[in-house]
């Protein structure tokens, strides 16, 4: 019965968040790319990156390896190959999606808390650097993805399908990469996101408490124009970093018990407890790809107005 439930539950449920997460993301895309929502260069950058990530993860990790691969078993998706890059670029865009909220979050951390820094930090230049060569990185790191596989069958002589090589990841060098890339894809971007947001809340929260204290020695009025902007501003960074956090949080949860990355791990016993909780992780986490266009929808003026442009020239 839980094997029926799940498997009906991936059937209708990554279907969905493909038709809803691949416009989204288009149209956040084609936004930002106008400019015309009064954020600045840099983070406007930031955020175009993201959706780019995110729409990656749909095309990638949601519609190619979940949808296409998963129903079409013996197309040339399946073949070894093919099925090994697949699970490379799964790899690479989720770390993509990760790490470019990372430095959206940290950002607007050190345009915040740091004054002295985020001269150097917050500006175009930077953004560019890190959104060009990160990717580089992000391809470089994962190519041990190519030797964690195995053929699951050899029909025809022609090798098919993908599974965890027991050789790879009982080695040294597959325990080391294992932990690694468990710190570098889970533990250390949600403690990195966490943290900044912690330390930019409680840099508001005394410095609005000083300005409150200083304003009320000098007026009356109830109205701070300063705390509105501040509070404006910040309501992006939260909302975006913490929809990032609730929604991988069970996915953090379900490795912390199962010590699992990957559910082909589970691929012969699917009522495992272990194999639904890193499931239902999965598809939280991958659900994480398409708030992020709603969220400046609710939170940017400019951006609404932009999305009724769109909208509109679609619609005609």
């Amino acid at each position: 019965m839980e094997k029926a439930i799940i498997l009906l539950l991936k059937e209708i449920y990554y279907p969905f968040l493909a038709v809803i997460g691949l416009p989204v993301n288009l149209i956040a895309i084609v936004i930002l790319s106008r400019g015309n929502c009064g954020l600045s260069r840099c983070i406007s950058l930031y955020m175009l990156a993201m959706a780019t990530a995110d729409l990656l993860v749909i095309i990638i990790n949601v519609m190619v390896y979940h949808i296409f691969s998963y129903n079409f078993p013996f197309s040339f998706l399946y073949h070894t190959s093919v099925c090994k890059l697949i699970l490379y670029l799964t790899a690479v865009t989720l770390d993509l999606s990760t790490w470019f909220t990372i430095f959206f979050t940290f950002d607007r951390f050190a345009l915040i808390c740091c004054q002295k820094f985020k001269g150097r930090y917050c500006n175009e230049r930077t953004a560019v650097v890190l959104i060009t060569f990160f990717p580089l990185l992000t391809i470089f790191k994962n190519i041990p993805f190519f030797f964690a596989y195995n053929h699951k069958k050899i029909i025809n002589k022609v090798h098919w399908g993908c599974q965890p090589s027991g050789a790879f990841f009982s080695s040294s060098i597959g325990v080391a990469f294992f932990w690694f890339h468990t710190a570098w894809g889970v533990w250390l971007p949600f403690t990195l996101i966490a943290l900044f947001n912690c330390l930019t809340i409680r840099h508001i929260s005394l410095a609005n408490g000083a300005r409150r204290k200083l304003k009320s020695n000098i007026t009356e009025k109830k109205y701070d124009a300063e705390i509105e902007n501040r509070r404006k501003s910040i309501t992006l960074l939260f909302t975006v970093s913490s929809s990032f956090l609730l929604l991988w949080l069970p996915a953090v949860i379900s490795l912390k018990t199962t010590r699992i990355i990957n559910v082909n791990s589970y691929q012969g016993d699917r009522t495992n407890p272990g194999y639904i909780a890193t499931e239902i992780g999965t598809m939280l986490k991958f659900l994480s790809s398409c708030p992020n266009t709603f969220i400046y929808a609710a939170t940017q003026k400019n951006f609404r107005q932009e999305l009724k442009k769109v909208l509109r020239c679609l619609t005609f």
